[in-house]
């Protein structure tokens, strides 16, 4: 089939490559003018690095170069997902700088209309048919910006308001006085970054989070204990099923105090109590809200007064002072604020695929009603993929991929739509509750990421084996435990030749660095013969 893909993040990367190896024709699209997604040249803000260690936020056969640190920079990170285009022959299929206007179901296919990214009607538009589309435009693409009374007196007087993502050079907060507007871990990067260079940095925060510290009490790293699956299930889920059991009954005592204990480090670690800033509730409600991982520097700053944080309240208004702009408080206080910067979240949104669309698409709150995070209820033809926020967002969106190869192969025994619906809505409830609605309108599943990752598998009667799971109780989820996946589902799809599921070295170091540890991994290869072993 002529597949269609919105978006060149890691979610659009992972299903051209997996869709190619099936055989099918894939056409990427994306807006901004390279690879990656949030990790875009266009989109980085300074001092944005992973949340996840780098082995975890790998792709399972396509592992990140050893000389990266444990957390790689945002640049990194975008290097990395252009090598893996690189070495999978991507590039080829990747349609840059092109922006989809609109997206239309059109005689069993996809009719999708497209023009150059930046540019408005009299630039003119190209409409290109597919048999299926995939929409990967991501759940961080359209930021969230606050509506503040005042603004145009604000911007008259000289202050600048912007997105976080569309913050890209320090050297715009050179002695200036700076807000930063939200607390999650995006915030307190561009804070830091930010108090470097600043005449102040003032941190604008509506709400309190509990932040983990990457090395908890200094010397654990903190993925031994919450990128695990034992770190996982010391979250409720919505089945609970062997050891989950017991965590959940008899041993609840014990799982809320080893949760807590985190958040006591915490306190301790960053200094919480003497600045004022420990949030409300216990570690537990860490999964309420966003989980976030401290900022290196970010609490130093505070205790230097280089970053001064005001809790518990927003910004009231806008305004100018003697000629200059500033931002009153709801408390009162009222601040100088030359730059603007608002880490305030995104917006998950689907313009192109028009209204129609959209009414089956979303339940009445606005929230996706996707089974499995993948396959929408009633729109034939179409899936998503990377609405499936997570620790693991490139294995999550690596095992989705493989659910929509074998699903387009009529490999995947779907349940009559009424029981789909059925499943998505007891979802959507369940998360309701477990995160408090902080679920991005249905597309975070923080902290539940192998649970997905199973559910999705078990449709395709596939998994690592049981040892290999129950080694990532104790030790953290390694994503290169799957690489074995791809070719034992390739492998059974019908007219799929044997292929390999190791790509050569990843040159996503620089030039000068020694060639990536992708070559530790030998070459896989699966025939219907022979299905590859499950890694260990």
């Amino acid at each position: 089939m002529r597949i269609g893909i919105i978006g060149a993040g890691v979610a659009g990367l992972s299903t051209a490559k997996v869709l190619k190896q099936a055989g099918h024709d894939v056409v990427v699209f994306d807006r901004t003018p390279d690879v990656g997604g949030v990790w875009s040249r266009t989109r980085r803000y300074p001092g944005v690095s992973t949340q996840s260690p780098k082995a975890q936020y790998s792709l399972s056969d396509f592992p990140m170069p050893s000389d990266y640190p444990e957390w790689p920079s945002g640049e990194q990170v975008q290097r990395y997902f252009a090598a893996y285009a690189t070495a999978f022959g991507l590039d080829p299929h990747l349609r840059l700088d092109t922006e989809v206007i609109t997206a239309e179901a059109a005689g069993g296919g996809w009719a999708l209309t497209v023009r150059p990214a930046g540019t408005g009607p009299e630039a003119g538009t190209v409409t290109e048919v597919f048999d299926r589309l995939v929409v990967a435009n991501g759940v961080f693409c359209e930021p969230a910006m606050p509506a503040f009374p005042g603004v145009d007196e604000f911007t008259a007087a000289g202050g600048r308001l912007c997105a976080g993502s569309e913050f890209h050079d320090v050297e715009e907060a050179r002695d200036r006085h700076v807000l930063v507007v939200g607390y999650g871990k995006s915030a307190c990067d561009v804070a830091v970054a930010i108090s470097r260079v600043a005449a102040g940095t003032d941190v604008i925060a509506r709400q309190m989070l509990w932040k983990v510290p990457r090395r908890i009490a200094g010397v654990v790293n903190f993925k031994l204990l919450l990128l695990t699956r034992m770190g996982e299930a010391l979250f409720r889920y919505r089945v609970l099923r062997g050891v989950e059991k017991f965590l959940h009954g008899p041993a609840n005592g014990l799982r809320r105090r080893m949760l807590n204990s985190i958040g006591s480090v915490s306190v301790r670690q960053y200094g919480l109590k003497q600045a004022g800033l420990v949030p409300r509730g216990g570690m537990e409600d860490i999964v309420k809200g966003a989980i976030g991982l401290g900022t290196e520097g970010f609490y130093e700053g505070v205790a230097d007064g280089s970053i001064t944080v005001h809790r518990d309240v927003t910004i009231a208004r806008l305004s100018a002072e003697d000629g200059r702009p500033h931002a009153a408080l709801e408390d009162g206080t009222v601040l100088p604020a030359d730059l603007i910067v608002c880490a305030t979240g995104f917006t998950q949104g689907v313009p192109f695929l028009g209204p129609d669309v959209e009414r089956r698409l979303l339940d009445e709150r606005g929230n996706f009603m996707l089974y499995r995070q993948i396959l929408p209820l009633g729109v034939p033809g179409l899936y998503f993929n990377g609405y499936n926020s997570s620790f693991f967002s490139p294995l999550n969106a690596e095992m989705a991929a493989l659910w929509i190869a074998a699903d387009l192969a009529g490999a995947v025994a779907l349940p009559p739509e009424r029981e789909r619906r059925e499943a998505v809505v007891a979802q959507l409830a369940f998360m309701d509750t477990a995160t408090d609605t902080h679920h991005c309108r249905g597309t975070k599943i923080i902290p539940f990421s192998m649970h997905n990752v199973d559910e999705v598998l078990s449709d395709l009667d596939l998994n690592v084996s049981a040892a290999v799971r129950a080694s990532h109780w104790l030790n953290p989820v390694d994503p290169a435990a799957y690489r074995r996946i791809t070719p034992r589902l390739l492998a059974r799809l019908p007219g799929v030749p044997g292929t390999s599921a190791t790509a050569p070295p990843s040159p996503a170091a620089p030039a000068s660095a020694a060639p990536a540890s992708a070559t530790a991994q030998p070459p896989v290869t699966a025939t219907a013969a022979e299905p590859a072993p499950e890694a260990s």
